[in-house]
């Protein structure tokens, strides 16, 4: 998706984020993401995000809460490009994303949602559109994607995928394909779009085989 305000290098982008920690949930650059927001520390997020830079990251949290605040280690921050009001006290968002974090230390204050310092540095290629794609193999990635929708029962538009540029398209797989949280962590680390396809067809791979076991533990082992 375009943006009125598009990022095209990193000291356009804050050095402290509010961060949204929500498994599952990931967002990957110019990635779209809806989300339904209704918990108060969360709507007052969104009120601050919009009265600003309208940035905030999206974080997954980790089972290990002895860990990094209880959070993975990267993250993606997104801008908030559609919001709507609800009419009982919910907003209906839309993030896209922008370039990838390593979460800093936490900012403590008084308000109600976390907010970290953040670092883009390592992923500086997140701010140009398409990098990385000629390095895809895009025919042997969907036709494997094909099978592991099927037998998955994924309803994936395949006619809009095929018209789509190869980055959207690894991204927007990465995004919606049903895998784990360690597995979704895999996708978002992968350091460039070659290595997150590479990810994307082992991890289809695995499931496809029945090796929910083996996916969790290989998974593990990629961040």
């Amino acid at each position: 998706m375009s943006m009125n305000h598009p990022y095209t290098d990193i000291t356009l982008l804050p050095t402290t984020l509010p961060v949204f920690p929500l498994t599952g949930a990931v967002i990957l650059p110019r990635g779209e993401l809806p989300l339904n927001i209704f918990e108060p520390r969360y709507l007052a997020m969104i009120d601050d995000a919009m009265s600003g830079g309208r940035l905030i990251g999206m974080i997954q949290p980790k089972q290990d809460l002895g860990e990094k605040s209880g959070l993975f280690r990267v993250g993606c921050v997104g801008r908030i490009t559609r919001l709507a009001e609800t009419g009982d006290g919910r907003y209906l968002i839309t993030l896209t994303g922008v370039a990838r974090f390593d979460i800093g230390e936490e900012i403590i204050d008084d308000r109600q949602y976390r907010r970290f310092s953040v670092d883009y540095s390592r992923f500086i290629a997140d701010l140009h559109p398409g990098a990385g794609e000629r390095s895809v193999d895009r025919d042997g990635m969907v036709t494997l994607l094909r099978s592991f929708a099927e037998s998955s029962n994924l309803e994936i538009d395949w006619g809009s995928i095929d018209a789509a540029p190869t980055e959207t398209l690894v991204n927007a797989l990465a995004m919606m394909c049903p895998f784990g949280a360690n597995e979704k962590q895999a996708l978002i680390e992968a350091i460039d779009l070659k290595t997150r396809a590479e990810t994307l067809v082992a991890l289809a791979r695995i499931d496809m085989a029945g090796g929910d076991k083996t996916r969790r533990d290989e998974a593990q082992n990629w961040h």
